[in-house]
């Protein structure tokens, strides 16, 4: 029971470089591998949900783990989560960071490069144009695959009514 207590610095620091080196790859992979494998998360939380789940499971199921390194992780991720967001702020840092959305139709034009780059099947647009209640493709403006995994349709039954260029600001075309 004594060693749950007790750690030294050469392994505070080890955990702690463990730690940061472990959320940038979750995060670089969730950007190589795309938004598909986390639905409604960025790459951001993902990392951050994943890491503490497993420093949590590690500290609690692990008797090599002592609570004050399960702790000692934790913090860090939580510090790394803290410094991140501050960081976001900047947009060189958002970019490396964060997916960017990408258009999937353009008006009634279904745009097939994006819809491979995202992964995304006809088959999961034509369901998702009909969740959004979209009756004629005349009626879409645009399909956005969002950094989150979820897709928007900008849709109206009003066919001279324009999306505001606002509205798809910093959303990929190609």
């Amino acid at each position: 029971m004594k060693s749950w207590f007790a750690t030294d610095i050469k392994t505070l620091i080890a955990i702690g470089i463990s730690t940061l080196v472990i959320y940038l790859v979750v995060i670089a992979f969730t950007r190589i591998f795309g938004k598909r494998s986390f639905s409604k998360m960025s790459s951001f939380d993902f990392a951050m949900t994943i890491a503490v789940g497993s420093i949590i499971a590690s500290t609690l199921l692990s008797q090599s783990v002592s609570l004050l390194e399960g702790v000692f992780g934790c913090f860090f991720i939580f510090l790394f989560q803290f410094l991140i967001a501050q960081l976001r702020r900047y947009q060189s840092v958002q970019t490396a960071i964060d997916n960017t959305p990408l258009l999937l139709m353009d008006k009634q034009e279904i745009l097939d490069n994006n819809l491979k780059k995202a992964r995304i099947t006809k088959s999961d647009l034509r369901a998702k144009l009909r969740e959004a209640n979209v009756c004629r493709l005349s009626q879409v403006r645009a399909v956005v695959f969002e950094t989150t995994g979820d897709i928007s349709v900008l849709h109206t039954n009003q066919e001279d009514l324009e999306l505001e260029d606002w509205l798809l600001k910093d959303v990929k075309n190609q």
